[in-house]
């Protein structure tokens, strides 16, 4: 499974939500590979991806997409990561 944190340049806000996401999937027991990108580039990373994660100021910018795209209000919030991810996942 691949899951892609978006933001506007790619190391800021989605490399927290990269870490964060990734000690949140370990705690669930589920493997993926979580990388982070900016939004200039997110049809090539993330076309074959499962999971976007991004804040809501990406979402239009994203476009079409076969991935389950989910708005994180906090990146630092864990139990809402923990929540999303789990009902995206179907946890």
């Amino acid at each position: 499974m691949k899951i892609v944190t978006i933001c506007g340049a790619g190391i800021g806000s989605s490399g927290i939500l990269k870490v964060n996401a990734e000690r949140v999937l370990r705690k669930l027991d589920i493997s993926a590979e979580v990388v982070a990108a900016d939004i200039a580039s997110v049809r090539e990373v993330a076309a074959d991806a499962q999971v976007i994660l991004t804040s809501a100021e990406f979402v239009d910018a994203i476009g079409k997409t076969n991935a389950s795209v989910i708005v994180i209000e906090n990146y630092f919030d864990t139990a809402e990561l923990t929540t999303k991810l789990e009902t995206a996942l179907g946890s």
